[in-house]
């Protein structure tokens, strides 16, 4: 009897270890984030690795190299919004894009001079390599700017419909928006952060009705930007915010479905150009090829025999 209760007790610690070694290692979930937490409390901080060393000198050399050249302030405001609505929110972003804009079309006119790839057409290669260096991180961050807006479109209805749900339950909208960006912070991590700035800025002092415009600003996307109008006119108005927001949803549904149709309808025309300049041309081979090449063959004899 006694081994069986000393086996059991062993058994017992033996799962409880596992279970939290496998929580600690591989969870991705909240439970899983503490534990680790807890795991590694009090283990030194470490230092960081030849990478990150490496991106730390880069950036410095090119806030040198932006600072040589000053900016206007328009210019400077236009591009801090655009990175904003990126994702890079540090401020020596605008002079690490301004740097590179500097710096990269020097780098490759000057690759493209000791390599002797200018040597076809000097004038064109020379400027074309100068246009790309310079138009490149512009470039680079607009794609960025419109893939971070379009998760933010993809992930405002599952938003709604917790804020919706919060709402209902008795939250108000400031413990609603916290609640939705808490439970976002996997699945949606973009609008999660967005959201979690609005709540630190009421937090701090700043109107509401301010960080949500804010909100619309940062992001530049039309429905949060409709989702912000609503909410600003319905405080005004005092009516219903749940109602309001769940009316929103249907009608942001609807918008989502008609966008879809729309990308659905331009498929026929988009397709056009790959059929008629790939697919027609190889068809016409693979049909036409044998008997052009039985017809030459019979009709080439008879040719040369009439000579």
């Amino acid at each position: 009897m006694p081994w069986i209760v000393i086996f059991t007790f062993v058994a017992t610690l033996a799962i409880c270890g596992i279970v939290v070694f496998v929580l600690v290692q591989g969870g991705s979930g909240e439970i899983a984030e503490r534990l680790s937490h807890l795991w590694h409390f009090g283990a030194k901080r470490q230092e960081p690795s030849f990478p990150d060393k490496q991106r730390a000198r880069a950036e410095k050399a090119l806030v040198k190299v932006a600072t040589l050249i000053p900016p206007s302030q328009k210019t400077v405001s236009r591009s801090q919004q655009m990175l904003i609505r990126a994702g890079y929110r540090n401020p020596q972003a605008v002079l690490v894009v301004r740097g590179l804009r500097i710096l990269l079309p020097i780098v490759l006119v000057a690759i493209v001079y000791f390599t002797g790839f200018y040597e076809e057409n000097p004038v064109v290669i020379i400027a074309l390599a100068a246009i790309i260096g310079y138009m490149g991180p512009e470039f680079y961050v607009t794609q960025k700017v419109r893939s971070r807006q379009h998760r933010l479109q993809l992930s405002l209805p599952d938003a709604l419909d917790l804020m919706v749900i919060s709402m209902e339950a008795g939250l108000g909208l400031d413990q609603a928006i916290l609640r939705v960006s808490q439970e976002l912070r996997f699945a949606h991590p973009e609008l999660s952060e967005e959201l979690q700035m609005v709540n630190m800025e009421t937090q701090l002092g700043k109107n509401r009705l301010e960080a949500l415009r804010e909100l619309a600003t940062r992001t530049g996307v039309e429905d949060i930007k409709a989702l912000v109008a609503m909410l600003i006119q319905t405080d005004r108005f005092g009516t219903s915010v749940a109602q309001s927001l769940r009316v929103f949803s249907d009608d942001l549904r609807v918008r989502r479905r008609q966008r879809a149709e729309e990308q659905a309808a331009k498929t026929t025309v988009k397709m056009v150009p790959p059929l008629v300049f790939f697919i027609f041309p190889a068809l016409m081979v693979v049909i036409l090829g044998p008997g052009v090449i039985a017809i030459m063959q019979q009709l080439l004899p008879v040719v040369s025999g009439a000579h």
